[in-house]
């Protein structure tokens, strides 16, 4: 009969015995040593079933083919632009994945995207030596203007997002603010200086928080807080202009 030496939720150290017998079975980050399922990475403990899986807690992004993130140009090529996609690898987007547009050998490929642009794109392909190919053709792919960039650790992207997209969201409907997500780590995030500042307060509360069981209740209750005083503060300001 299999037993869990360790509750749903809690952080594990690789090498650490999560479970012992055969009624689990190994998933993400995770393998069978003998009579044990044991942690490969610094994570937390997730139950799907009979997998246990880890949720990591940090550790760098590794590229994979159809991702959708946000990148900054860091060189331009007669072929196209060199952009930094936060990883230990950087990404090419060529000219045919830029545009539709004819572009004529030597053109001013910075009218196009210039150093220090950012990006969201998508990762077309990612070879055995981590050479990464990007398009912006494509829905919602494009050079963003204004707003701002925050980092999160690229293994709490997919609580940020939340499931069907719900957390981002309700970020978005409270703050009024445009955010999209970099699978990553990379957000991006336009709206009135004090909306942005309320939704990159939300979004790092998230990244901290990831790991507390009913997040998205406790998320909701300091949105309706924080935009609530928010709003005061704006009433009291317009007050004062009246008077």
């Amino acid at each position: 009969m299999g037993e869990l030496l360790i509750q749903k939720h809690e952080i594990v150290t690789p090498g650490e015995n999560i479970a012992k017998g055969m009624d689990y079975l190994p998933g993400q980050h995770t393998y069978r040593d003998g009579d044990f399922i044991v942690a490969s990475k610094l994570g937390l403990v997730n139950i799907d079933g009979r997998a246990i899986k880890l949720i990591q807690l940090k550790g760098a992004y590794i590229p994979k083919e159809n991702d959708r993130i946000i990148c900054r140009v860091k060189d331009i090529t007669m072929n196209g632009w060199i952009t930094d996609i936060n990883s230990a690898y950087h990404a090419m987007l060529m000219l045919k994945e830029a545009t539709s547009e004819f572009i004529r050998k030597g053109a001013d490929l910075t009218k196009f995207f210039n150093m220090g642009d950012y990006i969201i794109a998508n990762i077309t392909n990612v070879t055995s030596q981590k050479l990464v190919d990007l398009t912006v053709r494509g829905p919602g792919l494009m050079k963003l203007t204004g707003g701002r960039i925050i980092r999160v650790n690229t293994h709490k992207v997919p609580r940020i997002i939340g499931k069907q997209a719900s957390m981002v969201t309700m970020i978005k409907d409270s703050t009024k603010c445009r955010i999209i997500v970099g699978q990553n780590g990379l957000v991006w995030i336009q709206g009135t200086p004090e909306d942005e500042i309320i939704a990159v307060d939300v979004i790092k509360k998230i990244e901290r928080e990831s790991h507390i069981p009913g997040l998205t209740d406790k998320i909701k209750e300091y949105l309706l807080k924080v935009t609530n005083k928010s709003d005061n503060k704006t009433d009291k300001q317009t007050e004062k202009k009246g008077e």
